[in-house]
């Protein structure tokens, strides 16, 4: 069903003018199709949504502009069949593992929207963004401030896509964890207070100008118990072979910071209990380069989209037994890039196979599917879309994470209840050591 368009290590660069000019006719303007498809299903894009909801915005949970829909159609265990290929993996594993699962599938929007200062350097990035000198599977050069390649040509461009997405400038939120057992029962394994600034996305970043490092962030634990006062810091570079991971954490019972493993690849979780790597937050997250990433093409897939309602409901109402409560989910149809991650040579990783499934209009990976070394099909990953009309911008959420041989799964990155605020960029000061240090001697 999917074509290999091109070799993940192929080379990675700028794009003519001339082809980059399909950004302002045929291509929206961070590089989907234009039009919807032919039967009519998903429709053409015309701007995204970006009209905010009167009364308060700042943190205020944002409303569901589409609140008085109903679903389309259910796809459930007796009829996923009929729809095999327009579904992940994992999901098709959940259909047949439990009885109780479902899709509500709603009418398509393409509410993607952006900021016109990010348009503006994406047309820049089209025809300068390309490989860092170690290679593309190491770092990106000549791009900020918007995605760096919207017309890609091979796999691991639609990886860093995704890893320099859009969220905004910076960002402060409360966020937990939890881990359900196969039991049913839920932990809640850790909860922060999140400071976090994506330097690539300042007013004004040029290529050169935001330091080599496109997120940073920093954590500060109130849950559980044991944890609270815990503090994490997190640079994510660029490129991975030049500035390397920074991360350092504080214990408070130590009253020190210590420098901290590289928050990336197959380490595991500590927000989690170990459940998920740190390469499964955000879906994918990290270092594309213990992969080689070839990028399959192009599919019309039913994704979890316009989830501003689940936002409205509680965490617990939010989390079912066995996965997610379906009641809260809105699936729309779209189309995704589809990639596919094998184990580089010499490299090693605990899941040496998987695919990610990013969406057209975002370039933000929604499903993961990842594979053991047995090739059985391991653990499966879907996030959440949260719409801010506002910003305007519609970002990666909420993710579950299903492991298929320990059972149960992750509900992680959940800000229900409390809010999403966008901010302007944070003193530098504020992801130093020094500065997480600090919070030690309150």
């Amino acid at each position: 069903m999917l074509a290999v368009i091109s070799l993940a290590g192929g080379p990675a660069a700028a794009v003519p003018p001339q082809e980059a000019a399909q950004l302002k006719t045929t291509l929206t303007l961070v590089g989907a199709e234009r039009a919807g498809n032919k039967v009519g299903t998903i429709p053409a894009w015309t701007g995204g949504y970006t009209t905010p909801a009167p009364g308060p915005r700042g943190g205020a949970i944002r409303p569901d502009p589409f609140s008085g829909e109903k679903p389309l159609f259910a796809i459930t265990p007796a009829n996923f069949q009929t729809y095999a290929d327009k579904l992940p993996e994992g999901a098709k594993v959940l259909f047949r593992k439990y009885p109780d699962y479902r899709m509500d599938v709603y009418p398509t929007h393409r509410t993607a929207a952006f900021p016109a200062s990010v348009y503006d350097k994406v047309f820049r990035n089209a025809t300068r963004a390309h490989a860092a000198p170690e290679g593309i599977a190491y770092g990106v050069e000549g791009a900020a401030g918007g995605i760096p390649f919207p017309i890609p040509k091979n796999g691991f461009e639609v990886v860093w896509n995704h890893l320099l997405a859009y969220w905004g400038p910076a960002r402060e939120l409360h966020v937990n964890t939890y881990v359900i057992s196969p039991d049913g029962t839920r932990t809640l394994s850790s909860g922060y207070d999140e400071v976090a600034d994506f330097p690539y996305y300042y007013p004004g970043a040029t290529p050169t100008s935001y330091g080599g490092y496109y997120f940073k962030t920093r954590q500060i634990q109130d849950a559980p118990p044991a944890a609270v006062d815990q503090g994490y810091l997190d640079w994510q570079p660029i490129d991975t072979a030049r500035y390397k991971f920074a991360a350092w954490r504080l214990l408070p019972g130590e009253r020190r910071v210590r420098r901290g493993p590289s928050l990336s690849y197959d380490v595991p979780d500590p927000n989690a209990s170990g459940f998920e790597n740190l390469d499964e937050y955000y879906i994918f997250f990290g270092g594309p380069d213990r992969y080689d990433w070839k990028l399959l093409g192009k599919r019309e897939m039913y994704i979890p989209y316009n989830n501003n309602r689940f936002y409205a409901r509680s965490q617990t109402e939010v989390m079912g037994l066995r996965h997610a409560n379906p009641d809260d989910l809105r699936y729309e149809l779209h189309r995704v890039w589809v990639v596919e991650g094998t184990l580089a040579a010499g490299k090693h990783h605990i899941a040496p196979r998987r695919r990610l499934y990013v969406d057209e209009d975002t370039w933000l990976a929604v499903y993961s599917d990842s594979w053991d070394e047995s090739g059985k099909l391991w653990k499966f990953a879907h996030a959440t879309t949260y719409l801010m009309p506002d910003v305007p911008a519609l970002i990666l959420g909420s993710q579950f994470v299903y492991d298929f041989d320990l059972g149960g799964y992750v509900f992680g990155f959940a800000f229900n209840g409390s809010g999403y605020r966008i901010t302007g960029p944070h003193p530098a000061s504020t992801f130093s050591p020094e500065s997480l240090a600090a919070q030690a001697v309150r």
